[in-house]
């Protein structure tokens, strides 16, 4: 991606609630799932503008939560929005390939595909206290083989597989899995009815050729998920090492 290709990907990717599909029942989910309470320490790997990092505040009241993301805006917007939490819960410029810490449970919405499911949940096996926890999201096919609309959403990540390849891929790191839900529907609505609004007040600022482009590839990825919005999905995985 090219300096102005890049720019131009976060103009639309800025002042969004979220930077992926989810809602706050996902994270109460899991932590009602795992009967979490007290003092833990949590982080939030890939916390973006800090969606999940503030449901986590209020899920938790107790815990310390920690929000670690690469891109300097999305920590700046998830400071923001947990100030009040603060100094129990913080938002750092730091790498989720680079754990030094050791937690009771690492919270990854949507992000875990940026390292892979196996040699990510290895490399945080040593991050976790013992009886800690993985909950994470990753694109799964709802259907196989995925309908024609389905495959043109994923053209982009090629690696996708259905809930039985991602649990081969937990095995395949030395863990199991808990318990699982589908995000489908409503979750992605959350997404992208914000993201479109955003982008209809950018095509009225003249934008530049670099944002025009960007503009046409979020609007086309929005235009195949509404298509076939029952068969694009994430799936949200509790996982726990063997």
């Amino acid at each position: 991606m090219t300096p102005e290709e890049q720019a131009a990907f976060f103009t639309v990717h800025s002042d969004l609630p979220r930077e992926g599909p989810g809602l706050p029942d996902d994270v109460y989910w899991a932590v009602e799932h795992l009967g979490l309470s007290g003092t833990l320490r949590v982080l939030d790997a890939g916390c973006g503008p800090g969606a999940d990092l503030e449901v986590l505040a209020r899920a938790l009241p107790e815990a310390r939560i920690e929000g670690i993301d690469k891109v300097p805006h999305f920590v700046q917007a998830a400071q923001t929005r947990v100030a009040a939490y603060a100094p129990r819960v913080t938002a750092e410029l730091r790498d989720m390939a680079e754990l030094d810490g050791t937690y009771d449970l690492i919270w990854c919405a949507g992000a875990l595909y940026f390292l892979g499911v196996t040699a990510g949940l290895k490399r945080w096996r040593d991050a976790l206290n013992r009886g800690g926890m993985v909950a994470f999201s990753e694109p799964v096919l709802v259907t196989t083989p995925a309908s024609a609309e389905a495959t043109a959403f994923w053209e982009e990540y090629p690696q996708i597989t259905d809930l039985e390849g991602i649990k081969a891929q937990v095995a395949d790191a030395g863990y199991e899995v808990q318990a699982h839900r589908m995000i489908v529907g409503a979750p992605w609505r959350a997404y992208f009815d914000p993201m479109q609004a955003r982008m209809d007040m950018l095509r009225k600022l003249d934008p530049d050729a670099a944002l025009a482009v960007a503009l046409e590839e979020n609007q086309l990825e929005i235009d195949r998920w509404a298509a076939v919005p029952e068969q694009i999905a994430y799936a949200l995985l509790i996982v726990t090492p063997r």
